[in-house]
């Protein structure tokens, strides 16, 4: 009798993911965008961030590779761009004065989709992961499972990571979070200029003009 799951997928693809995601990272950053929300409204915007990149991820593991070929874009161009609105984000975030969090600087709606549910999760890096695996499962039921359970395995700790975050806001306080905020910014702003380059230097790299 065959195995009704393929381990050895099941576990490189949910290590592939969490090492991607890093969900204890975007944790603090999660605070940052949601502060002066109430534990509910934090409440919904951890399932929210959370159920919108697995539907990205899901979406595109299935479908992604027709998807860009219809459109004719290229995994850089989806980094590149996720780099620019990283970068946009973090610049709010270093000049939001922390007085008014009904400030639209960042809209505390949208802030678990964009930058938090994507690119920062479902983000270039989880969709190619997932592409990767979904090809790696061909016709095999028990791999596909294994994919499917790697997934949703590593969107559980994602929210786990992101509901306990809820509990941290409550012990820094606002001036804790006010810094978090600030410092966060800046990582943050890194972590968009290191996409931009890496989506550079894959398309030189990969349309040989530096040869």
């Amino acid at each position: 009798m065959s195995a009704i799951i393929d381990a050895t997928l099941f576990v490189s693809v949910f290590a592939t993911l969490i090492i991607i995601q890093s969900p204890v990272s975007n944790a603090p950053i999660f605070l940052a965008l949601t502060r002066g929300e109430t534990r509910e409204q934090q409440k919904r915007g951890a399932w929210v961030a959370t159920g919108t990149s697995l539907l990205i991820v899901t979406t595109f593991g299935v479908f992604g590779r027709y998807i860009l070929q219809a459109l004719h874009i290229s995994t850089e161009a989806i980094q590149l761009s996720g780099g620019v609105l990283l970068f946009l984000v973090a610049m709010q975030l270093l000049n939001e004065d922390g007085k008014d969090p009904d400030s639209p600087a960042i809209s505390r709606v949208s802030a678990a989709l964009v930058p938090l549910g994507t690119p920062l999760l479902g983000g270039p890096g989880a969709i190619v992961a997932v592409m990767l695996g979904v090809n790696q499962a061909g016709g095999s039921l028990a791999r596909w499972v294994a994919v499917a359970a790697g997934v949703l395995a590593a969107h559980a700790v994602v929210w786990l990571s992101l509901r306990f975050a809820l509990e941290i806001s409550r012990f820094l306080g606002d001036a804790g979070i006010t810094l978090l905020t600030k410092i966060f910014g800046v990582l943050l702003g890194a972590i968009a200029v290191q996409m931009v380059m890496e989506a550079v230097f894959t398309f030189i790299r990969t349309s040989g003009i530096a040869g």
